[in-house]
């Protein structure tokens, strides 16, 4: 009578916000789950991490960017069915480096008002409004 294990993944999402206030999206690859949608950038928190640790390690190894200032924005528990997922997301408000999509992703920078026009995977959405929210849209 064994069920099959659900997964669960803790997944590091950064609000990356650039000096004029636009906030960075990457664009998922087509092969991956929820492929071809925008994201917030991001990833699984490795056993033994710290949520800063693994943000850091994420946004360095997908955008080439140090991690300087994060501040705890929203967390979001979504079933997917075969996988829960808990987004711990941090707005990043001070970086260095210059961005770019290591992993050949798509990068955007846009505002809180047109993140509605961008398509998320749904778990995402909480994100957006807590966005709008804080940031007084």
């Amino acid at each position: 009578m064994g069920e099959a294990a659900i997964k669960h993944i803790h997944v590091a999402v950064g609000v990356i916000l650039g000096r004029d206030g636009r906030i960075l999206l990457a664009k998922r690859p087509e092969h991956l789950h929820m492929g071809g949608r925008w994201e917030f950038p991001g990833g699984k928190v490795e056993q033994g991490e710290s949520i800063q640790q693994a943000m850091t390690r994420e946004l360095k190894e997908e955008l080439d960017i140090e991690v300087n200032t994060m501040e705890p924005l929203i967390e979001i528990r979504h079933d997917y069915g075969d996988k829960q997922v808990f987004l711990d997301t941090w707005f990043v408000t001070e970086f260095s480096g210059t961005e770019r999509g290591v992993e050949g992703q798509e990068l955007a920078w846009v505002t809180a008002s047109e993140l509605p026009d961008y398509h998320f995977p749904d778990a995402n959405q909480p994100i957006v409004e807590a966005i709008q929210t804080k940031l007084n849209m």
